[in-house]
Order: C-alpha cells, then structure tokens, then sequence
C-alpha cells in the first residue's frame, strides 16, 4: 500500500498595513480580538460596534500600523501599534503624571492569534515588526500594557501561564510605577467595571 505524501504545513505570512490596507483589515481585527480577549485573563465581552469605531485610530493616525499574520487571503492574527500621543487619555495618563514626555513613545495594542496558529513564532514576529515600525517613526521607547488578575480567580484555567517571560526575554521591562485604567464587561458580568493595567516597557 502507498501512503500518500504528507500535507505540507501551512506557510504563515506577516504582513504590515496601514492607511486604507489597515481599513480592510480591520473586520478581521474586530473579528480577532472578539475572539482572542474572551479568553483568560482579559474575559471580555466584545462588542462589535465599539470594535469598530475604536478600530478606526489604526487608519486615520499618521504611523499607526497593523500586523497581519496570514494564511493565503486568509487572516488569523493580528497585532497594532501607534504613536503613544494618538491613544485615548485612559493609556497616556500614567506616562504623564510621572512627567515623561510621551512624543518619543510608541504604543503597541492587541496582540491576538487564532488558537491553532499559537506556538509557531508569531509572537516574536509581532514584536519585530512593530518595533520596526516603531523606529522608522522615530520613536526611542516602546510600551505596552497588560491586565492585572489574581492568581486566585475563578476563571483563570488550570496550567496558565502568563506572559512575563516571554515579554521580559524580547527586551521589555514591567513598570509597576506606570498602571493605567481601563473599563469593559467581564463575561462573568452584568455591567463594565475597571480593571488596572501595568505597563511594560522597552529602549529601541
């Protein structure tokens, strides 16, 4: 009996966007981030209207960027960035209160992944490609931030294991003097509720 050949794996491509290339991927993004963020530890309830509207900053400022993680025409990641001075209040606030000037800061949003493209690299080619985008602007800092949740809740799934390694081996450093606040619905939830975020942050 011949056996037939082995499918060959399928080859995942990153892709950066922006202006209107960014607008077309913008559905998928919504689409992503939906999906991923409902997991632990950010258990959010997604709305696809606010998705969208929030979504728009990635087209309409000046350096803002979209990484794509493709299959084909297929999109099954996706990770952002942006000059930190374009983002909402909420995430600049920390950087100004402690009077850092946030004009050489780029921000980097979502990083989010289709569970079956997990564990093949792509997160170390988000971070590449976004602090590239991050120095052709000019930016000499790059930050990011991520949930806080205690050990102890009753959501997080047995064997999870944050991020802290992964991040601290691509060069970032997690501020504890930098925490911002953000609010959305918990799946568990009936209404939104404030959540901290410690910032992690990294010299380009």
């Amino acid at each position: 009996m011949t056996l037939p050949p082995p499918t060959p794996r399928a080859k995942l491509e990153l892709e950066t966007v922006t202006g209107e290339e960014a607008q077309a991927a913008l559905p998928d993004l919504a689409r992503l981030r939906i999906e991923v963020f409902r997991e632990f530890p950010y258990l959010y309830d997604g709305d696809e209207a606010h998705e969208r509207d929030y979504l728009q900053t990635y087209v309409r400022v000046k350096g803002a960027a979209i990484v794509l993680a493709r299959i084909g025409e297929r999109i099954v990641g996706a990770a952002t960035c942006l000059p930190l001075s374009a983002e909402t209040q909420a995430v600049k606030t920390p950087f100004l209160e402690a009077g850092i000037d946030i004009s050489d800061i780029f921000y980097f949003g979502e990083s989010v992944l289709e569970k079956a493209y997990r564990g093949r690299g792509l997160g170390v080619g988000f971070f590449v490609a976004r602090e590239r985008q991050a120095r052709a602007y000019g930016a000499t800092l790059a930050a990011f931030c991520a949930v806080q949740r205690p050990a102890s809740h009753w959501l997080r799934p047995d064997g999870y294991q944050p991020l802290d390694g992964f991040w601290t081996k691509r060069g970032f450093t997690r501020r504890e003097d930098l925490v911002c606040q953000m609010s959305w619905r918990d799946v568990d939830e009936a209404a939104a509720s404030t959540k901290n975020l410690t910032f992690w942050t990294k010299r380009l």
